[in-house]
């Protein structure tokens, strides 16, 4: 699954006013009506626990420049926000400078293997105008329009 592009975000919830959250990739819309989208989290997430609690889920969709917050939430420990500027948005943390925004209610949790598929009605959603982090064979990189690509000053086709 590594030679399959993934947009890379940030889930998160609120908790008695404090922020939780982890990097995610396994994450897509799902539906346009009702507007609603999907992701995934290990068994063992303590942010799955928080959300079956809170009810909430927000999804930082992450910019092109933000790998080290991918990096940051992909980490275990408590304190994943003391570098981050984030907001209070619908039952979830915002995080400033992402390519786009999801604040859902958690609708339904599935059982999928190792993992926990949740299911969310969309609340609000908003796009920045800004490249999405992606992640692909291993690494961080951003989406490049196929046109762009075919002009050897494009990084892409040198392979950057």
């Amino acid at each position: 699954m590594a030679r399959v592009c993934t947009p890379v975000c940030v889930a998160t919830t609120l908790d008695r006013g404090r922020p939780h959250g982890t990097t995610v990739s396994a994450f897509t819309s799902l539906s346009m009506s009702p507007p609603m989208v999907l992701m995934a989290l290990d068994r063992g997430s303590d942010l799955l626990a928080l959300i079956r609690r809170t009810g909430r889920l927000g999804l930082n969709i992450l910019a092109g420049g933000q790998s080290d917050l991918a990096l940051c939430f992909a980490r275990k420990g408590a304190d994943k926000f003391a570098d981050a500027e984030w907001s209070a948005e619908s039952g979830a943390a915002r995080l400033a400078g992402a390519a786009a925004w999801v604040g859902c209610a958690v609708s339904d949790l599935i059982d999928g293997g190792d993992h926990v598929i949740v299911l969310g009605t969309v609340l609000r959603a908003e796009a920045a105008d800004a490249a999405p982090l992606t992640y692909h064979a291993r690494t961080f990189g951003t989406h490049c329009p196929n046109a762009d690509c075919l002009n050897a000053a494009c990084a892409c086709s040198r392979g950057v």
